[in-house]
């Protein structure tokens, strides 16, 4: 009988040539954002609905969790605020990539690789840029 325990022998013919890559990185990160937003969001809904039945007091200590008293942002308000656009974002130019994906269409993997990382980039300059925009707006 072989020896199945033999570190000289390879455990399987495709783990030495694997590597991370980044389409991983954006197959995983994009199931993450889907699914925190989709959390994150229902809870935050919920909790809004809630306060808001709940009467004055308890819709104004929601808004004090996010809002200072003058109605704009504190610094939890624009760490969700901020950390829901970036994944609403990433998951949105992720999602725009597995549909070409799914079309039969940059299966090539210096395409592909460049494809992955430009989700990451797209999504900060994306964020950034409607955050300018809403701050811009919201400053006169």
């Amino acid at each position: 009988m072989a020896n199945v325990r033999s570190p000289a022998r390879p455990l399987s013919p495709h783990l030495s040539i694997w590597k991370w890559g980044p389409s991983m990185a954006v197959s995983i990160v994009h199931r993450v954002t889907g699914s925190g937003m989709a959390t994150v969001g229902t809870i935050l809904f919920v909790w809004w609905l809630a306060a808001m039945a709940s009467g004055p007091a308890a819709y104004a200590a929601f808004l004090d969790l996010f809002t200072l008293s003058s109605g704009k942002l504190n610094v939890a308000g624009y760490i969700v605020g901020i950390g829901l656009t970036l994944s609403f974002f990433q998951h949105m130019a992720s999602g725009v990539r597995h549909l070409f994906l799914d079309a039969g269409a940059n299966f090539e993997l210096g395409a592909n690789k460049r494809t992955a990382l430009a989700t990451f980039v797209v999504a900060i300059v994306a964020t950034a840029a409607f955050w300018v925009f809403l701050l811009e707006k919201s400053n006169g």
